[in-house]
C-alpha cells in the first residue's frame, strides 16, 4: 500500500512540474470559435463594423522588452496569405489590447505601440473579409514578447519586414486561432 502511494505522489509532482508551468498565454473575452460582424472589416465587399478584439495576455518570459500582436489568415487565395492587423513597441508593462485598439484614430493602443500597415494598405486593423463562398479562413492572433523595446520601424513599415524583424527578436509566442467566412 505505501508503494502504490508513494507511485501515486510521486506522479502527482511530476504531472504538476510538467503540466503546471505557467506558459505565456493569449486570450480574448471577445472570440470564440468564429469572428463575428462586429470583427469583420467594412469593405472589400464586406459591411462588418471592422473592431479588432479586446485581447489579453500572461506569463511573459523574463527578459521580455516589448510585445507585438499580429493577425494572418494563411487560407486567403493570394499565394501569400493576408495580414489583417500588425501592432509592435509595445511597452513591456503591457498585458492587454482593449477592444477597438485596432482603430488607429482612437488611440487606445498603450502609449509607444506602433501600427503599421496590413494587407489592405491600411494602418490598423483590418478585419476578416474571405471571399463569399470560399469556406471558413482561420485567423491567427499571435502576440510575441520580444528581446528589445523597439523594433526601429515606424507605422509604414510593411507586414514582412515586420514579421523580420519579429523573428530576429522573439524570445516567446502565443497564439489563438478563430474562423470566419461569407
Amino acid at each position: 500500500m505505501k508503494k502504490a502511494n508513494l507511485i501515486w505522489v510521486l506522479s502527482l509532482l511530476f504531472s504538476t512540474t510538467l503540466f503546471g508551468q505557467n506558459t505565456f498565454t493569449l486570450s480574448s473575452n471577445d472570440l470564440g470559435g468564429e469572428a463575428t460582424k462586429t470583427q469583420e472589416f467594412n469593405g472589400f465587399g464586406c459591411s462588418g463594423d471592422n473592431q479588432s478584439p479586446q485581447l489579453s495576455w500572461k506569463n511573459a518570459p523574463q527578459g521580455t522588452k516589448s510585445f507585438a500582436v499580429t493577425m494572418y489568415d494563411p487560407d486567403a487565395p493570394t499565394g501569400s496569405g493576408f495580414w489583417h492587423w500588425v501592432v509592435f513597441d509595445i511597452p513591456a508593462n503591457a498585458n492587454e489590447l482593449v477592444p477597438n485598439a485596432g482603430n488607429s484614430a482612437l488611440n487606445l493602443t498603450p502609449k509607444g505601440a506602433i501600427q503599421s500597415v496590413t494587407d489592405y494598405g491600411i494602418k490598423g486593423f483590418g478585419g476578416p473579409c474571405p471571399p463569399e463562398g470560399h469556406g471558413l479562413h482561420q485567423y491567427i492572433i499571435t502576440v510575441y514578447a520580444l528581446k528589445t523595446d523597439k523594433l526601429g520601424l515606424d507605422e509604414n513599415a510593411n507586414p514582412a519586414i515586420v514579421g523580420f524583424y519579429l523573428w530576429n527578436n522573439t524570445l516567446a509566442k502565443a497564439s489563438i486561432v478563430t474562423y470566419y467566412q461569407r
